[in-house]
This record gives structure tokens, C-alpha cells and sequence, in this order.
């Protein structure tokens, strides 16, 4: 197994203990995001990406996380002891999503993960420094304004009869063109219907 990107986004300096985020590639073929670089009491150290731990309610069976005190679907009050211990005797919350299995994997994780973040650090310090964007990071381009469809949310409300139909999502294509576009796919939407 080989690192074979690192990106870092530093988080801005607060009271907080989260220093960066971190993004790798294995083998140029799998993504792991969320990791954050975490500062410890003695040197940072690294947590995968996870989620909150859920169970049912015993009324309604709604999931609701292990610290709710009460049910999120019909308020019924929750035991606070359902908790599982770990290894440690401390209440697991959180699960991981991925981790690595074995200790050489986790050093080799490691070991890019804090390298790629003291780079990122030094460059940080340097007149000019553009921070890294990360894949899920919206940049100006990328936003759009909430209230205005996309083009193919035009394409399939016009379609389906949703609104008025909007302007030529070929808008500013030749006819030519146009006929040799394919068409809209609506990314999958409708495939049952």
C-alpha cells in the first residue's frame, strides 16, 4: 500500500483542538476524506473519518444517537445507560468509517498525513499562500444560488410538467450540435418510472 496524495486544509487557529483535515490517496485508486489532525497533550495525532453511533427507540423504534436523552420521533424518554464500553471502559459514541487494520498500515497513513500537514504549515507562512481546496470544497464557480435550478433540474421539471419550461438547456449550441447531443440525463432520476 502506497500514499500517493496528501491534501491538507488548515483550520483557522482557535481554542479548538482541530488543527487541519486531511485527504489521501491510496495506490492513485481510493479516497479516504475527513481525517482530522487533532492536537493531543503532548503532539497531534491523527482520527479517520467516523459517525455517531445510533440504536432504536424501545416505543416508536426511531434511531436516535447514544447521547439523545430523549427519542427524536415521539420524545419518549431514552436509558442513559445504553452504552457499550471499550476495551478502555469508556463509552463508545463513534464508529469509525475507515481505518487502517494493522499498526504498519496506520504508521505509513500517519507518517504522509503529518509530513503533507507541516508542509502545508510552512507554505501557510509564505506571502501569497492560497489555501488547498479539497474535493468536497465549493469554490466560487461551483456555488450556486439555492433558489435557482440547475440545468438539469430545468431539463427534468420541464419534462416532467414540474414548472414552466426554462430556457434551451442548448442554449447557445448549433443546431448541428444539437442534434448530435445526447440527451439529458437526469442522473438516474426516474429510472423506475
Amino acid at each position: 500500500m502506497d500514499v500517493t496524495e496528501v491534501k491538507i486544509k488548515l483550520v483557522p487557529q482557535s481554542d479548538n483542538k482541530l488543527l487541519a483535515f486531511a485527504s489521501i490517496t491510496i495506490d492513485r485508486c481510493f479516497v479516504v476524506r475527513d481525517i482530522k489532525i487533532i492536537q493531543g497533550k503532548i503532539s497531534y495525532f491523527v482520527a479517520m473519518p467516523s459517525r455517531k453511533i445510533t440504536d432504536h427507540c424501545i416505543k416508536c423504534r426511531c434511531k436516535n444517537h447514544l447521547q439523545s436523552a430523549f427519542c427524536n420521533q415521539c420524545g419518549a424518554a431514552l436509558d442513559r445507560a445504553r452504552t457499550r464500553p471499550d476495551a478502555r471502559g469508556r463509552s463508545k459514541l463513534h464508529a469509525d468509517i475507515a481505518h487502517p487494520i494493522n499498526a504498519r498500515c496506520r504508521q505509513a497513513v500517519q507518517d504522509a498525513i503529518f509530513k503533507g500537514y507541516e508542509d502545508e504549515l510552512a507554505r501557510s507562512k509564505l506571502p501569497g499562500y492560497v489555501p488547498a481546496v479539497m474535493d468536497d470544497d465549493a469554490g466560487p464557480d461551483e456555488m450556486e444560488d439555492s433558489r435557482t435550478p440547475s440545468t438539469i433540474e430545468k431539463a427534468v421539471m420541464s419534462r416532467d410538467g414540474y414548472s414552466e419550461p426554462h430556457a434551451d438547456i442548448n442554449q447557445g449550441v448549433s443546431s448541428q450540435e444539437q442534434d448530435q447531443t445526447p440527451p439529458v440525463d437526469a442522473g438516474g432520476f426516474g429510472i423506475l418510472s
